[in-house]
């Protein structure tokens, strides 16, 4: 016996994971995607919360303060020439040097 292929074998391959970029869209199309930036509901949803589509929002509680400083080069190109989170260490040197220096 061989098999067919009949029109139900081909419509469950398209239905697959491997159905592509075509598949996706359609099921964004269809209103299933909640974060669908073509949709005028997720517009409208991201603007009530106070922020673009596609955008994050507001931090619930900053912990940070944004400044301007102005270091030397010896000590900006240290704390740079140690790669990626280079920020994050010189924070947590200023702030080692706060608590040993704070006055109790």
């Amino acid at each position: 016996m061989s098999r067919e292929n009949t029109p139900t074998s081909s419509a469950s391959s398209a239905n697959s994971s491997t159905a592509g970029p075509a598949a996706t869209a359609d099921r964004a199309n269809a209103g299933e995607c909640r974060h669908d930036l073509q949709s005028a509901a997720a517009v409208l949803r991201a603007k009530a919360e106070g922020r673009l589509p596609g955008r994050r929002g507001a931090q619930k509680r900053p912990t940070k303060v944004a400044v301007t400083l102005r270091y030397s080069r010896e000590v900006l190109e240290y704390f740079k020439g140690t790669g990626e989170g280079w920020q994050t260490r010189m924070n947590e040197a200023l702030r080692e040097y706060v608590e040993q220096h704070r006055t109790a």
